[in-house]
């Protein structure tokens, strides 16, 4: 993690900010936000919680919500300069590790250039069907192939780097960036990746075989996995929000985004107190 040039912190006048659907507290965050923005001569783009890519000359996109709000904002900003701040609007998140009390001090410190900057790892995608290619959203948690409405397992085959790995019968299989890897990955069994060490982790959904476990392997690989289940139901998922409905024999291209994400970091905790607190490490 890098601090910011204090020349671009100077320059920073356009902030985007995003909030949350329909939450309770979040219109008077907002306002309360905007206002104090406004009187240190900041521009304010408000920006609707729908798809489609936020204004690309902002100089900050602060995120109102929860880890999926901050997500669906990194979508957003595919390919861009932009850095994102996280506010959650609840408990402490991975990703929106800033509290509502912490937002103006936090704010004071970016625009005086005091603070850290994160530059993850993203990975982008693309579905191959009868040799026609699908390009899907870039994304900083994981793509996740899953059986979807099927009773049944579903089977996979699995290829990196132009070499067969393996096929396997499961509920599915998640691709995640070290990011995601506190996600999804995570709940399935997937270790813990710290988000500076670039890689691509590969976790089994609730496989057949005991012996399907996860998987890291450099971030330059070139993942593929085909569909080699019949029936109709199963999916590839992109940071559990968007949906592509996968056939036979559909394959599934995924590698590192040239770009990466830039996150500003909390300066009142570390990544290790963020999975303490997550995770409940240490309690009785």
């Amino acid at each position: 993690m890098e601090p910011i040039s204090l020349f671009k912190a100077v320059l920073m006048k356009k902030i985007g900010i995003i909030l949350k659907p329909n939450h309770p507290e979040g219109k008077a965050t907002l306002d309360a936000l905007v206002d104090w923005l406004h009187k240190r001569d900041k521009e304010v783009v408000s920006i609707p919680p729908q798809n489609g890519l936020a204004p690309s000359d902002l100089d900050l996109l602060i995120v109102l919500g929860g880890d999926g709000t901050f997500l669906s904002a990194a979508r957003r900003i595919e390919g861009m300069a932009i850095p994102l701040l996280g506010v959650n609007l609840g408990s402490l998140g991975f990703l929106t590790e800033i509290t509502r009390d912490e937002i103006y001090v936090t704010l004071e410190s970016i625009f005086k250039s005091d603070f850290l900057e994160d530059s993850r790892q993203t990975l982008k995608s693309f579905v191959e069907r009868d040799g026609n290619q699908s390009p899907q959203p870039t994304v900083l948690n994981d793509v996740t192939l899953h059986k979807g409405a099927l009773s049944k397992l579903i089977h996979l085959e699995i290829t990196i780097n132009n070499q067969f790995v393996t096929t396997i019968r499961a509920d599915g299989l998640i691709v995640s960036s070290p990011t995601g890897s506190t996600g999804y990955s995570l709940s399935s069994g997937g270790p813990i990746v710290h988000p500076s060490v670039d890689a691509i982790l590969l976790t089994p959904i609730s496989p057949h075989m005991l012996t399907n476990r996860p998987i890291l392997v450099p971030s330059t690989a070139e993942v593929k996995v085909v569909l080699k289940t019949k029936d109709t139901g199963p999916v590839a998922m992109f940071d559990g929000q968007e949906i592509f409905p996968l056939l036979l024999g559909d394959a599934v291209h995924i590698t590192t985004a040239k770009k990466r994400l830039k996150i500003i970091r909390s300066p009142n905790r570390s990544y290790y107190q963020v999975l303490r607190q997550k995770l409940k490490w240490g309690e009785s």
